[in-house]
C-alpha cells in the first residue's frame, strides 16, 4: 500500500469510494443524493490537502485534511477518511489516521478533532480509540442513521506530537 497526496485525475477513482459511503447515509453528514461536483469540491477542492492510498494503481481509499477553525483555532486540524468497500478489513483506515496525524504536525497543526462520529459507527470508534483519540462531547440523537433512527453524534479529539503518533 502506498499513500500519496491526490490530484485532480484522481478524481474519478476517488468518486466510486465517496458515492458509495456517502449514498449509504451510514457515517456521514453529507446529503445522501450529494452530486459529483458538490462531492468534488467537499472532497478534494476545498481541503488543505487530500491523499489516496493505492495498491498497483488502484486507488482503495481516500482522506482529507483541512483546518478546523479559524484564527484562535486554526492550530486544530479536521480530517474525513474514507476506504472503498472492496478494500476494508485490510488496516486501510490505520494507515491513513497514522499518516494524516504525521502530516498534521508537518503542516502545523497541533491537535486533531472529528467532529461529528455517528455513535453507530462502532468500527470508526474503536480505532479512534486505539489511535488515541478521547472523546470529548456527544451531540444526543445528532445523526440520523438510515436503519437505526436517532443515534448520538460524538465530538473526538487527540492532541498531537511526535510521541503521540503511536497507538496507546
Amino acid at each position: 500500500m502506498h499513500i500519496r497526496e491526490a490530484t485532480k485525475q484522481d478524481w474519478e477513482s476517488i468518486w466510486p469510494i465517496f458515492h458509495e459511503i456517502v449514498s449509504a447515509g451510514e457515517t456521514y453528514a453529507y446529503e445522501v443524493d450529494t452530486t459529483v461536483d458538490q462531492a468534488e469540491n467537499i472532497w478534494l477542492n476545498t481541503p488543505r490537502k487530500t491523499f489516496v492510498v493505492e495498491d498497483q494503481d488502484t486507488i482503495l481509499g481516500s482522506y482529507y485534511i483541512k483546518t478546523n477553525q479559524a484564527g484562535p483555532g486554526s492550530h486544530v486540524c479536521n480530517c474525513g477518511y474514507m476506504v472503498s468497500g472492496l478494500a476494508r478489513g485490510r488496516g486501510l483506515a490505520t494507515q491513513m489516521c497514522e499518516h494524516s496525524q504525521r502530516i498534521a504536525l508537518e503542516l502545523g497543526y497541533q491537535a486533531m478533532q472529528f467532529n461529528f462520529v455517528a455513535a453507530s459507527n462502532l468500527g470508526a470508534l474503536r480505532l479512534w480509540a486505539k489511535l488515541g483519540f478521547d472523546t470529548l462531547g456527544r451531540v444526543p440523537k445528532g445523526f440520523n442513521h438510515p436503519q437505526q433512527g436517532y443515534v448520538d453524534a460524538l465530538v473526538l479529539y487527540k492532541w498531537l506530537s511526535p510521541q503521540s503518533l503511536s497507538p496507546r
